[in-house]
């Protein structure tokens, strides 16, 4: 499989909050992030670089995954430690307070890959039955959605679109979405922050993500559109690509 990660500050934040990355384990298994942080004056960044570094560093110790249940289990069990970490650091850092990250996560292995997610970081999978949003958003207006109150469409401008009801690092303890799909040799990825899905329709990025083009050249295109429809925010995505071996 080939992979690129790229984040830009986007054309307005004067920091990036984002972080990310896609890293590999002893036995070449694939564990890509992105996390957008939040908070607490600059801290946002802290609390995002906090995850991945400690997601990297697990897991470029870690065993190797043979079923979708283990990979499940990595996810829930070094997420957690890491939510107590931040949520920790915090506590004991007053320019801190408040701080968190969303998080979402792909760990791949050669057959299924498991996909967690707290927040609005987004997980999409483009396979032979199209192009579909893997992870759901643990968000206000998503939640208004489900319970019929407004329209999807409506939520795409919804005043309150940033409001987030679970980010890692705020509580003691928070609850993580994990599930497990089954992938295939033409099958592909995308990981993204808000920073992109708040500016890029799905059409637009289905059809990027279906060109010709180098996995490179398909996420330079998508930042460089989110950029030129506004760039409010900080823009990040990963792309994990099973067609090929080279990006």
């Amino acid at each position: 499989m080939a992979t690129v990660f790229m984040t830009d500050r986007g054309r307005v934040r004067q920091h990036n909050e984002d972080n990310g990355g896609v890293f590999l384990n002893q036995h070449n298994q694939l564990l890509a992030i992105v996390a957008d942080g939040m908070g607490g004056h600059r801290a946002g960044d802290v609390a995002s670089e906090m995850a991945v570094q400690k997601l990297q560093i697990a897991w470029e110790e870690a065993d190797k995954v043979t079923s979708p249940d283990e990979a499940t289990q990595w996810i829930r069990t070094h997420v957690s430690q890491i939510n107590q970490d931040i949520y920790q650091y915090a506590q004991e850092h007053e320019e801190c307070k408040g701080m968190g990250t969303t998080v979402v996560l792909a760990l791949c292995a050669d057959t299924f890959c498991a996909i967690g997610n707290i927040g609005d970081s987004r997980c999409y999978i483009s396979n032979e039955y199209g192009f579909q949003q893997v992870t759901e958003d643990h968000s206000l207006v998503n939640e208004l959605v489900k319970n019929g109150q407004i329209t999807k469409e409506d939520a795409e401008h919804h005043p309150r679109k940033n409001i987030l009801l679970r980010a890692l690092g705020t509580e003691e303890n928070v609850s993580l979405d994990v599930k497990t799909i089954e992938v295939e040799k033409e099958d592909r990825l995308l990981l993204c922050s808000d920073g992109l899905t708040n500016k890029v329709t799905e059409q637009k990025l289905n059809e990027t993500l279906s060109t010709s083009s180098s996995l490179h050249e398909k996420g330079t295109s998508l930042i460089q559109l989110a950029n030129e429809l506004g760039g409010e925010d900080n823009i990040t995505l990963a792309i994990v690509d099973f067609t090929s071996e080279s990006g």
